[in-house]
């Protein structure tokens, strides 16, 4: 059965780790990660993003494949079913599709306003015991067509929309989707620090978690990030990993050419980076 990320997230913050919101682009992709949290017995967010969502059938197949899935596998340790800066809508018809947790990214909007469609979505969502991510200042780079600059969130309206029941807030301290540019300066710590002290005991969220120096990421965890995701790392060593296989020329031995085998060393990559970064945030053995 999944769960809503609320718990896990409040159980991370008092034990000073942080569980990995993974996000998944396919059937590989969601079996390698739920696999990996098992094995490692580790907390787990699997996440899609509307783009993603939309590449898979829809929400209703992601949330079909993704509970099917950890079933059929045995699945024992806890895990939500997550949208990925979800729009408005995009965050109703999740929660209408059967996810356990979903992002409202209304950072794009004017702070009242963000404030306004936040509120109706936690009302919505925890009517269902659905968890709820907000964000505050905008995440640099583009994901699924939002662009956005990476400025740093303002502590006051952190706490803002902390104060309106939202269980984790997702607060930009200069990280970046994608990757990192060689003159990149930096998480703002000094930023991160303020945001916690005005939230409280409240778990907050690190995106852009793929490329973040591992020094950086523990830092991070120490001044109340609970939840770092990771997308670009995962995509990365999956096309690394097939690329080989094929300059190899491993498809066209015997019967390589079989999907089965040919996306093979893909989903390995991909389970050996989600070992990696849960071994980093810490959550191994606290499922």
């Amino acid at each position: 059965m999944l769960v809503n990320a609320a718990e896990m997230l409040q159980k991370a913050k008092a034990g000073h780790y942080a569980v990995g919101h993974f996000n998944t682009n396919n059937l590989e992709w969601t079996k390698a990660i739920l696999l990996t949290a098992e094995e490692q017995k580790s907390p787990l967010i699997i996440s899609v993003s509307e783009g993603a969502g939309k590449y898979m059938g829809g929400f209703k197949t992601v949330a079909a494949l993704v509970k099917t899935m950890h079933d059929s596998l045995g699945i024992t340790v806890p895990v939500a079913l997550h949208l990925d800066h979800g729009s408005y809508e995009g965050a109703k018809a999740c929660i209408e599709a059967g996810f356990t947790s979903v992002m409202f990214d209304g950072s794009h909007y004017p702070i009242e306003e963000n404030i306004e469609k936040t509120k109706e979505i936690v009302a919505l969502a925890h009517s269902k015991g659905i968890s709820v991510e907000a964000e505050v200042g905008a995440i640099g780079g583009e994901e699924d067509g939002v662009v956005g600059g990476g400025e740093c969130a303002d502590p006051a309206e952190c706490e803002m929309i902390a104060g309106l029941g939202v269980d984790f807030l997702a607060a930009g301290i200069g990280n970046i989707h994608g990757k990192y540019p060689a003159n990149w300066t930096g998480l703002n710590f000094e930023v991160l620090d303020s945001i916690q002290q005005k939230t409280g005991d409240l778990p907050l969220v690190l995106h852009g978690g793929s490329g973040i120096p591992a020094e950086m990421v523990r830092k991070a965890i120490t001044l109340g990030v609970s939840k770092v995701n990771v997308n670009t790392e995962c995509q990365l060593a999956f096309a690394e990993a097939t690329r080989k296989y094929i300059e190899a020329g491993k498809d066209l031995q015997g019967k390589g050419y079989d999907p089965r085998k040919l996306l093979n060393p893909g989903f390995e990559a991909i389970k050996a980076t989600v070992k990696e970064k849960m071994e980093l945030f810490g959550s191994v053995g606290k499922a």
